[in-house]
């Protein structure tokens, strides 16, 4: 029996409509916990580290910046979004706009210039907003200041370079993602990795950028129930495989059943019939008058 169950079993879920829903499930699941889930936990993570180091930074008073930069004007993680001053002088040759990166829902630009330090190196300095006209034309703003200023900003890290090509439009060289590399490569001026982003009390600044609203979003809720989907998926085909081969051992047990009765209750071999008995075609209650009338002639 157990050989014959097994038999039944590889019949009915090795057919290719439950090997590809397997492992449809299978591959979800692996997504779920590899990427889907840790893609989101992670997101949750920056934001609260990011949120931390904000209200961190406005516990303290700003600082140079030299003192928040790592060896070959690197910036290391824990000091991102620090508050810092610096003094130099803006380098208007190669100001860049950023565009495509919308302000409070306003189409807008943000002028990115570099600004040479005292100490001799080169940073990018986000000095703000300015709103494009009819959506895309780029509107008349204050050029930077002239000689020796002292700036402040937050501190913040390389964006990393946008896949889109950058371009000239409107006479202004265009960017779409803060790249400090990427600028210092179509400007042929060195500057350090991380960039300045005024605040709203500092010299040279449009419209400042606002800060982000110190709070995660629902990337935690999103990264649980990612989880909760990759237990789900294999705990859902085990679930229907179990309701599958009970429905099947039910039903074998019934026909098991029902074949046993059938042959409690069939008759015994049957008697060899026996022939009716001939019967008269007018039968005992019915005479022949003819016949009789006959005889008496006779």
């Amino acid at each position: 029996m157990a050989a014959k169950n097994g038999k039944s079993w590889a019949r009915t879920f090795l057919t290719p409509g439950w090997v590809i829903a397997a492992l449809l499930i299978i591959t979800f699941s692996y997504f779920a916990f590899t990427f889907l889930a840790p893609w989101q936990l992670g997101k949750n993570e920056r934001l609260e580290q990011r949120n931390e180091h904000i209200v961190e930074a406005f516990e303290h008073d700003p600082v140079p910046v030299a003192t928040k930069l790592g060896p070959g004007g690197t910036l290391e993680a824990d000091n991102e979004w620090s508050r810092v001053t610096a003094t130099g002088r803006f380098l208007p040759e190669g100001e860049v706009l950023l565009r495509l990166r919308p302000v409070d829902r306003v189409p807008a630009f943000q002028v990115l210039t570099p600004f040479q330090l005292t100490s001799g190196e080169t940073v990018v300095v986000n000095r703000g907003w300015v709103p494009a006209v009819d959506s895309t034309k780029v509107p008349e703003y204050d050029a930077a200041p002239t000689g020796d200023v002292t700036v402040q900003g937050m501190l913040l890290a390389d964006e990393g370079v946008h896949p889109t090509t950058p371009n000239i439009d409107q006479g202004h060289q265009m960017v779409y993602s803060i790249s400090p590399h990427q600028i210092g490569e179509l400007t042929g001026i060195d500057v350090v990795s991380p960039y300045i982003q005024l605040t709203s009390d500092s010299a040279a600044v449009l419209n400042a950028i606002p800060l982000p609203q110190l709070e995660t979003g629902n990337h935690l809720s999103y990264g649980l129930q990612w989880i909760a989907f990759g237990l789900l998926a294999p705990a859902g085909l085990i679930y229907f495989i179990a309701a599958e081969t009970k429905e099947r051992r039910r039903y074998r047990d019934e026909q098991d059943e029902l074949a046993a009765l059938t042959a409690e209750t069939a008759p015994a071999e049957p008697a060899e019939p026996t022939a009716a008995p001939a019967r008269s075609r007018y039968g005992h209650a019915r005479r022949n008058h003819w016949a009789e009338d006959d005889d008496q002639r006779v």
